[in-house]
């Protein structure tokens, strides 16, 4: 763990070596500070040497000034390594996020991550800049003002040795009780970011079913576990102050005590003194900053568990050393394809399946909900591995294709489409990023989507606000088509990507494809038969395997499922989730 976050300091690693040399340089000069007051009281004060005291003066007043420039340089280090340091740990986990394959991503909630890059990030930071500061700064402190006081007076110094001592089991105590609540309360932050977003998210949902109660009262369980747990952490740790107090105030007694009669006693100066209480306020805030040191290292180290577990993990799915850059064209060959979603699964969602696609073919692809359509087609650009089998794209097995190559030549338009804030030619261009106004154009008049967008007030540069909130589903859906198609893939695949859009507008993009994109192989997801009747040839999948594959009329005439369901459309009273579908 400490070399997955040690290799993020990078370029900071100056500022963090800088930062702890100014900080001990600052604690030198605080400990010095009190050996020339001292010695004002008792060679110039007492004795009434002005020019003494004049040049003492001048001394503390340069070590004042050499300590300030140290701590200001150490905050100024220290701030920036630490800040640094937070935005390599984003920047690192969010270009390892990218890197991430559907099966990686699973492993993690979309709340999970974002409390990993916010609120755990900042855990981190806050922990660095302590280290690097206060963890330097307070031990240094305390060994040096404990030297000190054995050099002066040992008898005075046992008072201190001995409230360190007692103050530090105590601390201990408290941190390691606190602990244990500082760690239960970071994966609450998920529960409470995973309501915030679903909230956010569905908006008009809550307001349509009128559930704003319903969340409010989510989100305030939510907030009131962070709330309570916090309050036991904090509870445990604000004894730190009162015993803190009690042994300060002690240890000054006992001090001025013993060390007025060694006054009377000739044994000590009472400029000695007067270093030795000062001392004593030293060692004794030193503890005070090393209680909380260990309590922020202590919540810090579940953050940096939590960010750890985002940078190691790897990739399931990897380029082949010597990867396959060209992709020849569209055909698709499924060879006894099997498929799980975890590999300990006992039943695979895809079983066996064998299928061969000519380049340029339109398929169709129905079946019923849960009957693994989507698991199928997300095979074809390798967003999954096979578990069992071969499938091969132009060819060649999809597992020796470069992915961005292969990706660049499978266009997906998924099921639960997504546009981003920016302008309508904007999110266009994801699909070819030096795309002209005129292709962009023509594929939105592909999709249908031309007609629609020609009607704003600001055509192609209208504005997306961000999850297309401010377009219809349907809109949405020809323009995530349109996108597709300026990739100019050789396989197009639509999962259920025409769902809001009415029949007459579904036949013209189906024809439009026919007509354009001849050589581009089409997969087809659909619930409505109407849309996939024309294809060359459909796929019937039923409980994760191939019930029938074959052109519309020759399933009417040997497929029963595909029967019972054509006509129960036909009719007007079901679909393949209904009656007599898979």
């Amino acid at each position: 763990m400490l070399r997955t976050l040690g290799a993020q300091i990078k370029e900071f690693k100056k500022d963090s070596l800088l930062t702890p040399f100014f900080m001990i340089g600052e604690v030198i000069m605080e400990t010095v500070i009190p050996l020339l007051m001292a010695s004002i009281i008792d060679d110039g004060v007492e004795v009434g040497n002005m020019k003494h005291i004049y040049l003492i003066g001048i001394l503390m007043v340069g070590a004042a000034l050499i300590g300030l420039t140290f701590g200001i340089m150490g905050g100024k280090y220290g701030s920036r390594a630490s800040a640094g340091f937070a935005r390599n740990l984003r920047k690192a986990m969010y270009e390892n996020i990218q890197t991430f394959s559907f099966s990686n991503i699973d492993k993690f909630s979309t709340s999970g991550l974002v409390t990993r890059l916010t609120t755990d990030v900042t855990n981190m930071q806050n922990a660095y800049q302590m280290i690097l500061r206060m963890c330097m700064r307070a031990p240094a402190s305390l060994i040096c003002a404990m030297a000190m006081s054995f050099v002066i007076s040992p008898r005075l110094a046992s008072v201190y040795l001995v409230a360190v001592i007692l103050l530090g089991a105590v601390l201990a105590l408290i941190v390691s009780q606190a602990t244990k609540h500082f760690i239960q309360a970071f994966p609450k932050y998920d529960a409470l970011n995973e309501s915030v977003q679903e909230n956010v998210s569905a908006i008009r949902v809550v307001k349509a079913y009128v559930r704003e109660e319903h969340e409010i009262e989510k989100f305030k369980k939510a907030s009131n576990n962070i709330y309570k747990i916090f309050c036991k952490a904090e509870g445990i740790v604000i004894w730190n102050n009162p015993v803190m107090n009690f042994t300060v105030y002690t240890c000054i007694l006992l001090i001025s005590w013993i060390g007025a009669h060694m006054v009377v006693q000739e044994t000590l100066t009472t400029g000695q003194l007067m270093s030795m209480l000062t001392y004593c306020m030293n060692i004794l805030m030193s503890l005070m900053m090393l209680s909380m040191i260990f309590v922020m290292i202590t919540m810090s180290v579940a953050s940096a568990r939590r960010i750890c577990e985002v940078l190691e993990e790897k990739p399931e799915l990897t380029n082949p050393e010597e990867p396959v850059h060209d992709v020849r064209d569209g055909s698709i060959l499924f060879d006894h394809v099997s498929f799980c979603y975890k590999k300990d699964a006992e039943t695979p969602v895809l079983k066996d399946i064998n299928l061969e696609i000519k380049s340029g073919e339109t398929i169709g692809i129905i079946g019923g909900t849960g009957s693994a359509k989507s698991s199928l087609v997300n095979l074809v650009s390798r967003l999954y591995d096979v578990t069992e089998g071969q499938l091969s794209v132009g060819g060649v097995d999809v597992r020796n294709y470069d992915m961005e190559a292969l990706r660049n030549q499978v266009a997906v338009v998924l099921q639960n489409n997504v546009l981003f804030s920016g302008t309508i030619l904007d999110n266009l261009r994801w699909g070819d990023k030096e795309a002209s106004d005129e292709e962009c154009r023509h594929a939105c008049e592909l999709a249908c989507a031309d007609e629609f967008i020609q009607k704003m007030p600001e055509g192609y540069q209208t504005y997306i606000e961000q999850g297309g909130t401010n377009v219809s589903g349907g809109q949405k859906q020809r323009l995530c088509i349109a996108r597709a198609l300026l990739k100019k893939p050789k396989v197009l695949i639509l999962d259920d990507s025409t769902s809001a859009v009415d029949t007459a507008t579904d036949a013209k993009i189906r024809k439009a494809f026919a007509e354009a994109i001849p050589g581009t192989t089409k997969l087809i997801i659909a619930q409505r038969i109407s849309s996939v009747e024309h294809a060359d040839k459909i796929i019937v999948m039923h409980d994760g395997q191939v019930n029938g594959f074959a052109s519309h009329e020759e399933l009417l005439a040997t497929n029963e499922i595909y029967r019972e369901v054509y006509d129960a459309q036909m009719s007007g009273s079901g679909d393949f989730d209904e009656k007599g579908g898979i």
